[in-house]
Order: C-alpha cells, then sequence, then structure tokens
C-alpha cells in the first residue's frame, strides 16, 4: 500500500513549509553576511552597551542626576569619585550622560517606530492603490521631503510644547516621507510579480495583500530605513534640547547639557565634551549599523 504525502499549500497554491524555509533561510544568510562585517558588530556591541547603561543606569552609578550639591560645582574629572566632573549645580555629569542615553535612544527608536508605520501605510497605498492616491501621496512626499526638517520640527515643538511624548510624535510625523518613498516604489516592483497578480486575480482582498504579502517583503527594507533614521532623530533631539525646545529642565539630556555648558566653554572644557561624545559615538554606531544591515540584508550579496 502507497503512503500519501500531504502537502500543506497557501492560498496561492505554494508549498507552505518550502516557502517558510525560504525565508528563514534568506535571514540566515544575512545574519552570516553581518555576523562577518567586524565594524557593524562593533557598532552593534557599543548601541547594546548604551542600551545596558541607559536601562541599568541607577545600577551603574551612584549619584543622583537632579540632585544639585554646590559645593562640588564644577569638580575636574575624577575629584570626589566623579568620573566626568560635575556642572555648575554639582550634579554629576557621567550620571546625567548616562541617563541622557534614556531621552535619546527613546525618541530616535520610537519616533522611528511611528515614521515607520506612517511610512508603509503611505508608501504601499500610494503603490498598491496608484491613481489619485498616488497622486496627493506622492505630493505630500515631495512637501515633506523638501521642508527643512529642523526648522519645522522647531516650530512644531514650540506649538505642541517641550516634553517626550511631544518629541516622539513630532519627530514621528515629520520622517516617514523618505520611508514612504523607497516603500512605494518596492510595491510598484512586487505588485508586478506573478504571485502577487495570481492573488489579485483570484480575489484576494487588498489588506491580505498588503499585510500578509507585501509586508514580509518590506522588512527588510524597513530595518534599514529605521535604523539609518534613529541618528537624525538624536542630532535633532539634541539640536532641540540645546534650543530649549527639547526635554524640559532637569531632565538629563546631552542637547540641554551642552547647551548648560556654553558659558564655561573655555574654563571647563570637559562639561561640553563628554556629552558631545556620546552624541557622536551613538550617531556613528547607528550610522555604520545602518549600512551593515543594507549590506547584509542586500539579496545580491548572498549567494
Amino acid at each position: 500500500m502507497t503512503k500519501t504525502k500531504l502537502i500543506q499549500l497557501d492560498t496561492l497554491g505554494r508549498n507552505i513549509s518550502e516557502t517558510k524555509i525560504q525565508h528563514s533561510g534568506y535571514y540566515y544568510e544575512s545574519f552570516r553576511i553581518f555576523r562577518k562585517n567586524k565594524v557593524a558588530m562593533l557598532s552593534l556591541f557599543v548601541i547594546i552597551l548604551m542600551i545596558f547603561l541607559a536601562v541599568a543606569a541607577p545600577l551603574v552609578t551612584g549619584f543622583d542626576p537632579d540632585k544639585q550639591k554646590l559645593a562640588e560645582r564644577l569638580l575636574s574629572p575624577g575629584v570626589k569619585g566623579h568620573i566626568f566632573g560635575t556642572d555648575e549645580f554639582g550634579r554629576d555629569i557621567f550620571t546625567r550622560c548616562i541617563y541622557g542615553c534614556r531621552v535619546s535612544l527613546s525618541v530616535g527608536i520610537i519616533s522611528q517606530l511611528i515614521a515607520s508605520v506612517i511610512g508603509y501605510l503611505m508608501g504601499v497605498t500610494a503603490g498598491y492603490f496608484g491613481k489619485k492616491a498616488d497622486d496627493i501621496i506622492s505630493f505630500f512626499i515631495q512637501v515633506f521631503s523638501s521642508i527643512p526638517f529642523l526648522l519645522f520640527a522647531m516650530a512644531l515643538m514650540y506649538a505642541l510644547g517641550s516634553g517626550l511624548m511631544n518629541l516622539y510624535l513630532s519627530l514621528g510625523l515629520l520622517s516617514w516621507a523618505n520611508t514612504a518613498r523607497l516603500i512605494r516604489g518596492q510595491v510598484l516592483t512586487l505588485k508586478q510579480q506573478e504571485y502577487i497578480q495570481a492573488c489579485i486575480v483570484n480575489g484576494g482582498s487588498s489588506r491580505r495583500i498588503i499585510f500578509k504579502h507585501l509586508l514580509p517583503n518590506c522588512i527588510p527594507m524597513l530595518i534599514i530605513t529605521n535604523t539609518l533614521g534613529i541618528p537624525s532623530a538624536i542630532l535633532t533631539e539634541a539640536s532641540l534640547s540645546f534650543l530649549g525646545l527639547g526635554v524640559p529642565s532637569p531632565t538629563a539630556s546631552w542637547g540641554s547639557m551642552i547647551s548648560g555648558a556654553q558659558t564655561f566653554i573655555r574654563t571647563n572644557t570637559y562639561y561640553s565634551l563628554f556629552p558631545g561624545l556620546f552624541i557622536i559615538v551613538s550617531v556613528m554606531a547607528f550610522n555604520m549599523l545602518g549600512d551593515g544591515l543594507r549590506d547584509a540584508l542586500d539579496p545580491k550579496l548572498h549567494k
């Protein structure tokens, strides 16, 4: 008696097990390529270290980031246990730099997640439905891409007021255009694929096609654009905090720390040096990580 092997098929008649193997093989090959990139791996280590410092800040340092000790104001690095010295209010600079990681990293990551969601929905709507939807969304993409980002962010923060939630929303609402443009192009290409056309002909709903078939193919691009957008968000947050439009005082922020150090730039250089180094290191780390992910997720580099 011959045994019959049952094969589970999806709505397009494809072998589900083979499809899963192909997807898992793609990401495994991407991880293999990424792991060989030493610069990207070092950047990932730096980012993980900064996230650890941000989460475990109370365990890393014994100082309160907001507690003032005027008797210990403007101490040099290393004096009385202050690794980076103290500011004009006697607050430990190392502690405030670590707590500043929480602000900068959260603003960078959350704002880009918001931008990714908006960008994907806008881009997939323009690319999939086309016609008037494409014309309208493409117009807004051009508008948001042409305006001075920092100037518009300043105006929006001035209208909404300072605060973390307003920073998340403002930067997220202003950062979606690049993602939408890339997703639109990707969807226009994917829409011509046979399996998408077959799904349309067979009466597949637009929601199912957009989230079940198009979204998985757009995830690598979303990962890359999200990662490369974080440095811009960190710099924008630092700029806004420097101008007094970011997080309110006395919350520790790299930008506000540099702003407070302006008066002492000649006599106490270390005051502005250390938060500036945190900004430079974080921006470079995310940029190099994004470059590594772009190379690893490029199908052309896969064997």
